[in-house]
């Protein structure tokens, strides 16, 4: 994936979760906040926040803090959220179904226009009001409705022609869930989402705990 920004992208994986902090801060109607108060939120240290915002500016003011909802709406333009996204989601497993009926994504920009698949029982149904075509119109789906984004709920076998298609249709991203990654031109952003991932490293955490009161016993 080519890069256009000296951001690092450890910075840029830390911004959703400082936006998703500020929003809950947002609902519950605070005003201001230091970084101090954000680092015992978010679990960052204060200084890796005070250092991870002035990448774009800093926002905050000495002895005041951060303005809440100017800080989140700032997130929110550097994340891009203050665009519509088009996408479509090919793969209707449940994988596929949750993040179709998952109102989140559209209310933050991202909405589908379409769902796709190879089983023929679900071509022309709809899922939560967007219908399912056949896989084979996809690349065609792409191209003449300008999406954006394409997302892979597909199983190993079929996630490569899938993502080729998405290219060859004029995808500018791929949000990829298939249990392997994919190959595609460095100018598509791809972002591999791998659960099994997330889940063995919470094994080799218990597996650590378990270990280490174990050795306290000793």
């Amino acid at each position: 994936m080519e890069r256009f920004s000296s951001i690092s992208m450890a910075v840029v994986r830390r911004l959703p979760k400082y936006y998703r902090y500020l929003g809950e801060l947002k609902k519950n109607d605070v005003k201001r906040v230091s970084s101090q108060e954000l680092s015992r939120i978010t679990g960052f240290t204060a200084s890796q926040i005070r250092q991870d915002l002035n990448c774009f500016g800093g926002f905050g003011q000495q002895g005041y803090g951060y303005n809440v909802d100017d800080l989140y709406q700032n997130i929110s333009n550097i994340l891009g959220l203050n665009k519509i996204y088009k996408t479509v989601i090919v793969g209707m497993g449940n994988l596929g179904q949750a993040i179709a009926n998952y109102s989140f994504f559209e209310k933050s920009g991202f909405v589908p226009q379409a769902l796709f698949d190879v089983n023929p029982k679900l071509i022309g149904l709809k899922i939560n009001d967007i219908r399912v075509h056949d896989v084979e119109e996809l690349e065609d789906f792409v191209r003449e409705n300008n999406i954006d984004i394409g997302i892979i709920c597909t199983p190993k076998s079929q996630c490569q022609k899938v993502a080729e298609s998405l290219v060859r249709g004029g995808v500018r991203a791929i949000w990829n869930f298939a249990p392997s990654d994919i190959n595609v031109s460095d100018d598509i952003i791809v972002e591999n989402v791998h659960l099994s991932e997330s889940l063995f490293t919470i094994s080799y955490l218990l597996k650590e705990k378990e270990e280490v009161l174990k050795s306290k016993k000793f």
